[in-house]
């Protein structure tokens, strides 16, 4: 574990009474690990930069990509890619044991980029031009192109029947009208946190049961990863149905959420003789384990009445403040899944007392 600390304004900060509450959903995504693990990163703003090196790089692929995807032609897209990166890898400043692994990283970045082209990114940079073409007034590309989801939360005053809107930030990279469906693409380091979503295309069976398992105390399941994620798709999808409304995007009639992992290790295949590294992207369409078929049959959009109805009880939750009582019967499992890993647990008074007990 460790624990290099910097104080930095929290990027959610707990709103006043008299603001429009709202939190990101990376705020939803730590809470519903842990409530204290939220206290320490988004209330307190306790940055410990663990994943540092990752998120740089993440970074560097998703702005030289969308700047890459905001001009040009689809013929030119790997091209402009691949200079933006370069430009931007001049300045980039990482900590590495040598030149020749510098030399390594940055052609493993390039690998991705080519990957990403190959795979989706071409046929996204066609959609892309034939919606602005069609006069969509609206951008589309960020990176971090916000989305909002709205949805209703208690007031914190004494009448507990009062209700008002709770906004959750879901950035995605950028959105493409594709056929009849408005795409959200999100670039994530690994499909690691997907867990079985990877390979399930479906609702029901495996991924509905691991979700309630979750949320079930009398089971000793622990599927965060798992729940958070479909929480996003949750936000996302309704932040990407508003933006369509907005953007009258009249040919899209459904929208989904797409994730593709750019710094995946496991689909590296190195030639060091040559120096040549190549890899492959996968891209992972969240729609479908998401999507309850029995509600899309009544209201023909992509929703799961399951999955809305938990990311309103757990992104309230994250706003009210740590609930001591269900913290507390929720502990074991975090102990066990979470703190071995947690940077915060060096700090964590219900980590260390839990560690440092007396006899007697």
């Amino acid at each position: 574990m460790t624990g290099n600390f910097t104080e930095a304004d929290a990027k959610t900060p707990l709103p006043s009474r008299a603001e429009t509450q709202s939190i990101s959903i990376d705020g939803v995504r730590t809470h519903l690990r842990c409530p204290q693990r939220y206290r320490y990163a988004h209330e307190y703003g306790l940055q410990t930069g663990d994943d540092e090196p990752q998120v740089a790089r993440l970074e560097l692929l998703r702005t030289a990509i969308c700047e890459a995807l905001r001009a040009g032609d689809v013929d030119t897209l790997e091209t402009r890619s691949l200079d933006r990166f370069a430009d931007r890898w001049a300045d980039y400043g990482e900590g590495v044991h040598s030149r020749a692994q510098r030399r390594h990283e940055r052609r493993v970045l390039e690998a991705a980029i080519r990957a990403y082209v190959e795979v989706i990114g071409a046929d996204h940079a066609e959609c892309l031009y034939a919606t602005r073409a069609s006069g969509v007034d609206g951008e589309l590309v960020g990176p971090d192109l916000p989305l909002r989801s709205t949805v209703s939360a208690p007031r914190t005053t004494a009448d507990d029947d009062e209700a008002s809107p709770l906004q959750i930030d879901v950035p995605i990279d950028y959105a493409v009208l594709e056929g009849s469906s408005f795409v959200g693409v999100r670039f994530v380091p690994t499909a690691a946190h997907l867990r079985i979503l990877r390979y399930r295309s479906a609702w029901d069976g495996d991924v509905a049961d691991r979700f309630a398992g979750h949320f079930d105390p009398d089971r000793a399941e622990f599927a965060s990863g798992l729940v958070a994620t479909l929480l996003e798709t949750a936000a996302a999808l309704d932040g990407l149905r508003t933006l369509r409304d907005r953007l009258d995007l009249e040919d899209a009639r459904t929208c989904r959420y797409v994730q593709v992992p750019v710094l995946d290790r496991n689909r590296l295949t190195v030639n060091p003789l040559r120096e040549r590294v190549e890899t492959s992207v996968e891209p992972v369409d969240l729609t479908e384990p998401y999507l309850d078929h029995h509600t899309f049959g009544m209201t023909h959009e992509h929703r799961n009445q399951t999955v809305d109805d938990r990311l309103r009880q757990v992104a309230t939750a994250a706003i009210a403040g740590v609930d001591e009582e269900a913290f507390e019967s929720r502990w074991d499992r975090i102990k066990r899944d979470v703190c071995p890993t947690c940077p915060y647990a060096v700090c964590c008074t219900k980590y260390l007392s839990s560690e440092v007990a007396f006899d007697g």
